[in-house]
């Protein structure tokens, strides 16, 4: 007698599909397995220790002196606000899918040039006010690390992904979100942010030969066809 197992192939499918996306992206989901360990390790420090801690995988000046490969490599395995949740959405949303149209190199290419070349850029550019007395010295020693450089290049590279028209909004909104802190109340990392979209921007021979653009109007068209 055969049994009907119906009811549990819903939840059994919906399992199969999330697991298929994260194996379709391998390097993304291996990189936020290491920012829940770190930022439930972050979790168990004393504040005095984390700060010391972070401190020294910070890409500050102080430190890019003295072990930059280091810090320019342990500074992106940390979250910085110790929020892990919200870089599950993020990352699924923008590196997943960047990582599936580039492949796992190309795609680590562009995150890595986005925050090597948005830490330099915005630290020389500190290095230069504290030279000329338009930030303090102590400014050298200040924690900064995360993600959020290799994340703003890769969402920036992702529009070549769309097909136009579409992707000149998609285009115009990136700008917006990154342009607009900078304008309004501008810091080194908001510049280190713009920064990276330029990055992103700049890694288009990367996309050459990645397949056809992404038309949302022939995905809704095939929606309700």
């Amino acid at each position: 007698m055969r049994i009907d197992r119906g009811p549990h192939r819903g939840p059994h499918r919906g399992f199969h599909r999330v697991w298929s996306y994260v194996r379709s992206a391998p390097g993304t989901y291996v990189w936020l397995g290491i920012l829940f360990v770190t930022t439930v390790a972050m979790h168990h420090m004393s504040p005095e220790f984390e700060q010391e801690f972070l401190r020294q995988r910070s890409t500050n000046l102080h430190e890019l002196s003295q072990h930059p490969l280091r810090v320019l490599v342990t500074s992106a395995m940390w979250i910085d606000g110790g929020i892990w949740l919200p870089y599950v959405v993020f990352y699924s949303v923008f590196h997943a899918q960047a990582e599936r149209w580039l492949g796992t190199l190309r795609w680590l290419v562009v995150a890595f040039a986005a925050h090597v070349l948005a830490t330099l850029i915005s630290e020389g550019a500190l290095w230069l006010a504290i030279r000329d007395g338009r930030a303090p010295d102590s400014a050298a020693n200040t924690l900064d690390f995360g993600v959020s450089y290799a994340l703003a290049g890769v969402v920036a590279v992702l529009t070549y992904r769309i097909a136009a028209p579409w992707r000149y909004v998609y285009l115009a909104v990136v700008l917006l979100v990154y342009t607009y802190p900078l304008v309004a109340a501008p810091t080194f990392t908001d510049f280190g942010h713009f920064v990276s979209v330029l990055v992103g921007l700049g890694c288009y021979p990367l996309v050459r030969g990645r397949g056809k653009a992404w038309n949302p109007k022939e995905t809704l068209a095939a929606r309700n066809g």
